[in-house]
């Protein structure tokens, strides 16, 4: 298959309806609201973008939003939890069955990025705010095969 992930989402547009359908499932959640309690609707846009370059769209993150390294930093100190974890991904899932139905393949090669990307974001997020990541290289790719570098 020659297209890339960003493709199969329907583009910046596609990730912008996945992300906008998870985050309202997420501040309508009793476990997750809390840990959103800072949440704009910058932080919407942000994390489409932030997909778009991980899948082989678009860097604009890592030239505009400070990359991988403020992606990292964006969760320092929230202490996130197993079941926060856990919950997080179930309401992903939800999210690409509404944005992206019918497609099987493509939601389970997501959610294998959302696992993954959810493991990091809980190993950081116990770490309080202020903490030296030091350069955690690149924005990461990840394409069917799972990540690519």
């Amino acid at each position: 298959m020659g297209s890339t992930l960003y493709d199969e989402v329907g583009g910046l547009d596609g990730l912008r309806r996945l992300s906008a359908a998870f985050y309202d499932r997420v501040l309508a959640d009793e476990l997750l609201a809390p840990v959103f309690a800072h949440f704009t609707p910058t932080h919407l846009d942000h994390v489409a973008v932030w997909l778009a370059e991980v899948f082989a769209g678009p860097a604009d993150f890592s030239a505009h939003l400070g990359g991988h390294q403020a992606l990292l930093r964006s969760h320092l100190g929230l202490g996130i939890r197993d079941e926060h974890r856990q919950r997080w991904l179930d309401l992903m899932a939800d999210a690409i069955s509404e944005v992206l139905p019918g497609r099987p393949e493509l939601a389970a090669t997501l959610m294998e990025y959302f696992a993954w990307g959810t493991a990091i974001a809980q190993q950081v997020s116990q770490d309080p705010v202020g903490t030296d990541l030091g350069d955690p290289g690149p924005t990461p790719r990840w394409g069917h095969q799972g990540l690519l570098r």
